[in-house]
């Protein structure tokens, strides 16, 4: 019998959304349509405003301040959410940085720091954002997604140390899946295609990403959010329980191409 995806009574916790154009706002629609209750990080003071504006038309959540960064504040969020909600059942972690100098350019020429900076934010921050969250899921356990690009594993010109993080990101996701698979705990990642959010505004070459998807994917197009969110609730949900430590692409098949 054909099944649908019902998360009420289940909690999810959203590290990313930067505005309603980013990816893991196009997750939290899904999520929150499916009947979840709904908590969200913003890194600091100076956005709260903006996540707040952006999550609003999703009805009533929690809102906590979190750079994932630093784990205190991470083990914040998940008290804010125990308080409230008593559990946590999913996780989307939309978390990504480059200094801009380390973008575009020359590989080589990427900084020390560059490089400590791309790495911590983008790929150690999933650590934390799980391994602290595992005590709140209980017996029942719970499903993580984060969210990558091909460049962990193939040069795209000007993505850079952000190509380097990726690949790091889809390593960390390995281990997590196999550390805390005995609990019930699945851990997995979204590969989506370039779509246009105000940080891939960034990344020089963009456009001409976008521009390759379209002409050579095996279905001549690019992926929208939407497409990108339904991947990351399926991952989400029950449906796939015997999915973990798993790369999911949702690129119109661009990734399946030789030429």
């Amino acid at each position: 019998m054909p099944k649908t995806i019902d998360l009420t009574g289940k909690t999810c916790v959203i590290f990313g959304v930067a505005n309603q154009r980013s990816i893991a706002y196009a997750i939290a629609q899904q999520v929150a349509a499916a009947g979840a209750q709904m908590a969200f990080s913003y890194q600091n003071e100076r956005l709260k405003e903006h996540v707040e504006k952006a999550v609003a038309p999703l009805g009533s959540s929690l809102l906590v301040e979190c750079d994932a960064i630093d784990e205190a504040q991470v083990e914040n969020v998940y008290r804010r959410v125990g308080e409230k909600y008593g559990r946590v059942d999913m996780i989307v972690h939309s978390i990504a940085y480059a200094q801009h100098d380390d973008l575009g350019g020359a590989f080589s020429k990427t900084s020390l720091q560059g490089f400590r900076t791309a790495l911590e934010v983008s790929a150690y921050t999933l650590v934390p954002v799980v391994s602290k969250a595992v005590p709140l899921m209980g017996e029942h356990g719970g499903s993580v997604v984060t969210l990558t690009f091909d460049a962990a594993g193939r040069v795209y010109p000007g993505y850079n140390i952000m190509g380097t993080a990726k690949s790091a990101l889809e390593n960390i996701v390995r281990q997590l899946a196999a550390e805390f698979g005995p609990k019930k705990v699945r851990v997995n990642a979204v590969s989506a295609g370039p779509l246009p959010t105000l940080a891939a505004r960034s990344i020089p070459g963009f456009n001409e990403m976008r521009s390759a998807y379209e002409t050579r994917s095996a279905m001549k197009r690019n992926v929208n959010h939407e497409e990108v969110a339904n991947a990351s609730l399926f991952l989400l949900s029950d449906l796939a329980s015997g999915i973990t430590g798993a790369v999911i692409p949702v690129d119109a098949g661009y990734s399946i191409m030789g030429l």
